[in-house]
């Protein structure tokens, strides 16, 4: 049994551990770079957009607001920390005011 988990550690940690070493190493074109420079703001928008309009229930113009700030923040190529904090606060502070 521990042969097993020691085995299936080993499996599960190499395919994570072995891009941090080699991706440094790698020389990409540059089209590749700016693509993955995208996927944290592709990743923000796949958590954003799709509960939007859920964020608060009866008021589905105060996650749109967020998600405005935040696609804003985004365009302006801020920080992503910065961004999220932005939408949260947008989010606080209509919720709170309205």
């Amino acid at each position: 049994m521990t042969a097993i988990i020691v085995g299936m550690a080993i499996v599960t940690m190499v395919p994570r551990f072995l891009p941090a070493f080699v991706v440094d190493k790698w020389v990409y074109p540059k089209w590749v770079s700016r693509w993955l420079n995208a996927i944290p703001y592709a990743a923000l928008g796949a958590l954003i957009f799709p509960w939007i309009t859920g964020v608060i229930e009866g008021k589905p113009y105060i996650g749109v607001l967020g998600g405005l700030v935040a696609t804003i923040l985004a365009f302006l190529k801020i920080n992503t920390i910065i961004v999220v904090l932005g939408a949260i606060i947008t989010v606080f502070l209509f919720n709170t005011v309205i």
